[in-house]
């Protein structure tokens, strides 16, 4: 192949994908892991597309991985086979708890009270996002919240605090990134073998990657938009790239979250993802019963 096939190809990929990853300024090029030229040209165009060095090497890997499955480069499509990206075959050999393949609305909450008002308005899936370090207060809290969901039919999820999750018998747990890499081999075994689902916070391929690696019940994307709520390390990551992600990770239940308002509801539920998070547009609403309902009737598309 002449040197400038991947350049040419590199050019034809961009010129192909420019307008759904519009927004985002071009990243330096990381160091090559490979010659191929699939591999190069895609590792070139991913990263004028703005995908940061890691993304960008998950992209170039797959997209050289698809090239050598069907034998053609195809600027025109972007990578989504799970295979390509070395996502784990179905049924997975690692795999957690199943958790309903939509969680529908999803309410992110402050403490055990706000579960327990979330719930009773009829909001689907909650999360207990308890900040302390006190394990006195953490086991009360989540405790209190496990307590606040009886009888609602809610799904409560417990952010972070997985040991006090497993022993309040939370119906699962939602970790980070962070959270999940200081995980010993033998907390994740833990956590398995509890029967609580897991939800996992990623921010791109290589952290979809990572998270697909133990198995979860969930995947969370984003920050979608824009957020003020915690300093974020990467950048918001738009519709386009949100719905490509929807498409790789079309096995596992999908939580788009980060800075989503109802307006926004009909564009990022057409990604397929089948559950949003919400924190602020429930709790800094003046009636958060009302906005939960309205925000219900969005998810539903009516």
């Amino acid at each position: 192949m002449p040197d400038t096939a991947p350049t040419e190809l590199a050019k034809a990929i961009v010129a192909h994908h420019a307008g759904t990853f519009a927004g985002f300024n071009a990243e330096p090029v990381p160091t090559p892991t490979s010659g191929e030229p699939a591999y190069l040209a895609a590792l070139h165009a991913a990263s004028a597309l703005g995908f940061i060095a890691h993304d960008a090497e998950c992209i170039a890997r797959a997209w050289q991985a698809r090239t050598v499955r069907t034998g053609a480069a195809s600027p025109e499509a972007w990578p989504d086979e799970p295979a390509d990206f070395g996502l784990q075959p179905l049924p997975r050999a690692q795999d957690f708890a199943a958790c309903p393949e939509t969680l529908g609305l999803y309410a992110v909450l402050p403490d055990a009270a706000w579960v327990g008002r979330m719930a009773r308005a009829g909001v689907p899936t909650v999360q207990l996002r308890f900040k302390s370090d006190d394990p006195a207060a953490i086991a009360r809290e989540v405790n209190a919240a496990v307590q606040a969901v009886q009888d609602t039919g809610a799904l409560l999820f417990i952010n972070d605090h997985w040991r006090a999750a497993i022993n309040a018998g939370a119906y699962g747990i939602h970790l980070g990134q962070e959270d999940l890499d200081a995980l010993s081999a033998a907390d994740l075994q833990t956590l398995r073998n509890s029967g609580l689902r897991l939800g996992v916070s990623t921010h791109g391929y290589a952290e979809m990657v990572r998270a697909d690696a133990v198995g979860p019940s969930y995947i969370a994307m984003g920050a979608v938009f824009p957020t003020t709520l915690k300093k974020m390390a990467t950048a918001p990551q738009g519709v386009g790239r949100l719905q490509g992600y929807a498409r790789l990770l079309r096995s596992y239940p999908q939580v788009a979250i980060g800075g989503i308002g109802a307006e926004q509801f009909p564009e990022v539920l057409a990604t397929g993802v089948g559950s949003i998070a919400v924190v602020r547009a429930l709790v800094n609403a003046p009636d958060p019963e009302a906005a939960a309902a309205a925000l219900m009737q969005a998810m539903r598309g009516s």
